[in-house]
């Protein structure tokens, strides 16, 4: 009877360890297949620039190639619907950007709610905006820049990357601050808007830094203020906005998030593999070339950015009266 027993209790207490050896066993051997990276814009845009540098790290650390997939639309919100939509199996994964904090206030319609509906797994970078002319505006300075858009009011076109993108919010925040009207020209992603800036077609751009820092070195267009309240390394000479409009801050970053139900095992295992990649003397020199600087933060701290965030763009969206486009 004794040894019936103890035999009873070895078996239940075998059957009660099973999920955690399941769980443990399935982060051990995940990822056994690619990855599938969705950046929300176009190629070529700063999102793009900085997922494939990550993700050709992470793909050597993980062993499986990761694969950036851009998915373009709606300020960012296809890409990021295509993402929380999936398999939450730690396959599919979203970039995170400030659109992701933006967004519900632009889009009043969309089918997900970002953070309800999604899972933080880490930061990635942090890095400006900056307020770029093309060469044939007569202003080398913020200052200059206002006073001019005061004596052309309606008559300077300000391009971003899209509505209700970081940088159209930055450039809102910007307009708001300064007391001065510039029209807003939203493009389909950074790349096509800048073409059209160096082209003279439009005079002004507020842009991320890593996809404007070459075009300022060469001189095809004029960097006037980063929206940063500290100047960046990549630009030096190029003061903060704020140094003209106390106050003005506009903070970028970027992060991966996947759907909802990813299990813990993997999420841990994602963000530990992110953080090995920004330790990385690469990665830090890659990013420092862009601007930017690795942003390593616990899961739970990156979903508190995006909360805070998420507050304070409403009220930019609000004021300046954003829709969709």
């Amino acid at each position: 009877m004794k040894l019936q027993r103890r035999q009873f209790l070895r078996l239940a207490a075998t059957t009660a360890a099973l999920p955690a050896v399941s769980r443990m066993a399935r982060a051990q051997v995940y990822p056994t297949r690619p990855i599938r990276w969705i950046v929300s814009f176009p190629a070529g845009g700063s999102n793009d620039i900085v997922a494939r540098i990550v993700g050709q790290y992470l793909s050597e650390l993980l062993g499986q190639q990761v694969i950036v997939e851009n998915r373009a639309g709606a300020g960012g919100s296809l890409g990021m619907a295509a993402v929380l939509s999936s398999a939450p199996d730690g396959y599919t994964l979203g970039f995170v950007t400030p659109n992701n904090a933006i967004n519900g206030s632009v889009y009043p319609n969309l089918p997900f709610d970002f953070i309800r509906d999604s899972v933080p797994i880490a930061g990635l970078m942090s890095l400006p905006n900056v307020l770029d002319v093309h060469p044939s505006v007569p202003a080398r300075t913020v200052a200059e820049l206002i006073a001019y858009a005061k004596a052309n009011p309606g008559r300077v076109n300000m391009a971003t990357p899209g509505t209700g993108t970081s940088p159209h919010v930055s450039g809102e925040l910007f307009k708001m601050m300064a007391g001065i009207n510039m029209v807003h020209v939203p493009y389909r992603g950074a790349a096509p808007a800048m073409t059209d800036l160096i082209g003279g077609q439009v005079q002004v751009m507020f842009d991320n830094l890593p996809s404007s820092v070459e075009h300022i070195k060469s001189g095809k267009i004029r960097a006037l203020g980063v929206t940063t309240a500290k100047r960046a390394d990549a630009v030096p000479d190029v003061p903060t906005i704020g140094e003209t409009v106390p106050g003005y801050e506009a903070n970028v970053w970027y992060g991966i998030a996947a759907p909802k139900g990813t299990p813990q095992e993997i999420v841990d295992k994602l963000h530990q593999a992110v953080n090995t990649v920004l330790a990385d003397p690469r990665t830090k020199a890659r990013f420092a070339e862009l601007g930017g600087a690795p942003m390593p933060m616990a899961p739970a701290a990156f979903g508190k950015l995006v909360a805070v965030d998420t507050e304070k763009w409403a009220k930019v969206v609000q004021f300046a009266g954003i829709k969709p486009e």
